[in-house]
């Protein structure tokens, strides 16, 4: 093929020449969406006392703003498709950044939750149109291999960085900074962007907005995330969580409906349906119930257990930072193009599983270097390993005008998988936690006991909960070494072909190609 193809009826001379500089703004916004996923966690306390907010509205602030990002990120990625990336991109940014003022200088409980609330809308914007200018942008195999290496590892290891951040902002500064550092953040994505990125032209679905189905797909979410948040406090039992989780299946049911009978479908089935993006998303939720499960306990652990700082916490999540990093940018990028997705997604989830049953030997005496840092390093490898070739592939072979929903449907898998796994995993280590207190009542005869048993019983729910994450790892190596049937990534053209995994190959029709 010449590198001169056509697009859109227009010429164009080949790859992008700002393409790579585009790439640092596009990774600085992710970053921020994803550092605020748990930046607020460590600054909670502070801010929960200085404006009031009680103990039965704390989890609100958290709350908020999942359940208006999950429950947008569809509606985001089809704005994003008709409105074209960049643009939502900058609006993206711009909403967050606003956002993130309000929620830094609140004077109370209701303006801190309203903009939470905005930080959530405005990120379900954002995470979509950066996934997908970043589909777009690189299409040439080694080239996409080396940039989603990097966005993998930025993905999959933003969250442990907030940790860091959050117990440095709030130990050195206040909690208000943890909201005030998005701005100058989205300020240099927001001017880079503008200035660097260019969206190949011929992109856009214009279609018109599918109605019925962004309000189903919205509410249905948003009902799926809030049971899940809710079993975690009033319990899988709890009539109002039984009752959301009904209309959840109810309402997304009636979506799946919909979007078979419209013209201008929401969410285009052909791209959930392909065999490989399916077994991406789902496997790749999977993996992130794990490990939000895991970045939940082990914070605990070391703060409450074995007496780290909010600084010092933060810090011993390093090692799993640079596991990601060498896992991503080092094996998934190098091996992307030479050895098929399933052969790096499979091994690198179980990868996480071995660091994980290091992790289930903790005890209240354990030594971090003994058990903790191995723990983390093999997670954080694996995990990196198998994120980057997932996050490409997601949006490897989509046709231009729907990158926006294909990269919204990995965004709400994680999402989702977030919401279960803080639910489900805390769910289990709160029952193990009461088991053991019920049955070492009578070794707490003094304080001092007492004491002792409550922080084994801690560990004992803590170690349950990872039991059940490792299996779930290992659950999600199985999906992807099973249903994930697609070859390497490698070959220089743009235009290339991807199976769908029923023994035909469709052309995969990327932004500058034309046949």
């Amino acid at each position: 093929m010449s590198d001169t193809v056509l697009s859109a009826g227009k010429v164009d001379t080949g790859p992008d020449p700002k393409r790579w500089r585009a790439l640092i703004f596009i990774a600085l916004a992710q970053l921020m969406v994803v550092l605020d996923a748990t930046i607020v966690n460590i600054a909670l306390p502070s801010a929960q006392q200085n404006l009031g907010i009680s103990d039965g509205n704390r989890q609100w602030v958290i709350t908020a703003y999942a359940l208006a990002f999950g429950g947008l990120l569809l509606f985001g990625g089809r704005i994003a498709d008709l409105w074209g990336r960049k643009r939502t991109f900058l609006v993206g940014l711009t909403g967050f950044a606003t956002a993130s003022v309000i929620g830094g200088a609140a004077q109370g409980e209701a303006m801190m939750l309203g903009a939470r609330a905005l930080q959530g809308v405005f990120g379900a914007l954002l995470a979509p149109a950066a996934l997908s200018l970043l589909a777009v942008t690189f299409t040439e195999a080694r080239e996409r291999a080396k940039a989603f290496g990097i966005y993998g590892a930025i993905a999959g290891g933003g969250g442990a960085v907030g940790f860091i951040l959050g117990g440095t902002l709030t130990e050195y500064l206040n909690w208000r900074w943890t909201f005030f550092v998005n701005v100058p953040f989205a300020i240099v994505a927001a001017l880079g962007a503008y200035f660097v990125i260019r969206e190949p032209a011929g992109g856009r679905n214009r279609s018109p907005l599918d109605i019925p189905g962004v309000l189903l797909s919205s509410l249905g979410l948003v009902a799926l995330v809030y049971g899940f948040t809710r079993a975690e406090s009033a319990g899988w039992s709890d009539s109002l969580t039984i009752g959301t989780f009904v209309a959840s299946a109810v309402l997304l049911a009636a979506f799946l409906v919909t979007e078979t009978k419209v013209k201008a479908p929401l969410l285009p089935l052909r791209v959930p349906a392909n065999r490989n993006r399916g077994g991406v998303y789902l496997s790749l939720g999977l993996a992130v119930i794990a490990m939000f499960g895991t970045f939940l306990f082990l914070t605990y652990y070391l703060q409450i257990v074995q007496g780290f700082s909010p600084i010092r916490t933060g810090l011993a999540f390093l090692p799993m930072v640079a596991g990601m990093i060498t896992g991503s940018t080092q094996i998934g990028a190098r091996l992307m193009t030479r050895v098929p997705p399933r052969l790096l997604m499979g091994p690198g989830f179980l990868t996480a599983a071995a660091g994980m049953l290091f992790l289930t030997q903790m005890d209240i005496g354990s030594s971090y270097a003994g058990l903790v840092l191995p723990g983390l390093l093999l997670l954080g490898l694996g995990m990196g390993t198998a994120f980057m070739p997932a996050m490409s592939l997601a949006t490897h072979g989509v046709e231009p005008r729907d990158a926006g929903v294909a990269s919204a449907m990995v965004n709400t898998s994680q999402q989702v998988g977030g919401a279960i796994g803080t639910a489900l995993l805390n769910t289990i280590a709160a029952s193990a936690t009461t088991a053991y207190l019920a049955a070492h009542a009578a070794d707490a005869t003094t304080p001092a006991a007492r004491q002792l048993v409550q922080a084994r019983a801690m560990v004992d729910g803590y170690s349950s909960a990872t039991w059940w994450a490792v299996g779930i790892l290992v659950l999600a190596a199985g999906i992807a070494l099973t249903m994930i049937t697609a070859g390497h990534q490698g070959g220089a053209t743009a235009a290339s072909h991807a199976s769908d995994g029923d023994g035909i190959e469709d052309e995969v029709r990327l932004p500058v190609a034309a046949h």
